[in-house]
């Protein structure tokens, strides 16, 4: 009687540390690739979404408050990659094809739905090598090491 709530358990905390690491990861190489692209001021931007344009005038809080967005995002990503793959066994299976998958399915949420509903209300136009450019970096700097760590700790 006891055991199928314990096995739930351990089959939860065995997510534990593939969403802190896939989550940890992909937020670092991802805001590095944003530091990269766009310059230092990034963090600013991520809190605008927030915030509004106002934040782009902000100081230091500001600056910390759009990596802690960031790095929330990064770690939403992994949790739902993560639980998601309790019920679809093949995202553990085949982990390079769906982080890449998953990478463009972030892409794609960030872009048409979140930008759009943040403070920024950010709607394109799109650039074709912006577009080609954000995709693969989500592919390869996000979704793929979230299904790397998924698949190499749980």
């Amino acid at each position: 009687m006891t055991t199928a709530p314990t096995t739930l358990r351990l089959q939860q905390s065995n997510l534990g540390l593939p969403i802190l690491v896939g989550g940890a990861v992909a937020g670092t190489f991802d805001l590095i690739a944003a530091f990269v692209t766009f310059g230092p001021g990034v963090p600013r931007a991520i809190a605008g979404g927030l915030l509004g344009r106002s934040a782009f005038q902000g100081g230091p809080g500001t600056y910390i408050l759009g990596i802690l967005l960031h790095y929330f995002i990064a770690f939403l990503a992994a949790t739902i990659y993560c639980l998601a793959s309790r019920r679809l066994p093949f995202l553990i299976e085949h982990f390079f094809v769906c982080g890449l998958f998953y990478g463009i399915a972030i892409y794609l949420v960030m872009n048409l739905i979140v930008l759009p509903l943040s403070a920024l209300h950010f709607m394109g136009p799109y650039q074709y090598r912006g577009l080609l450019q954000g995709i693969l970096i989500h592919m390869f700097i996000i979704g793929l090491p979230i299904s790397l760590a998924l698949r190499r700790m749980s």
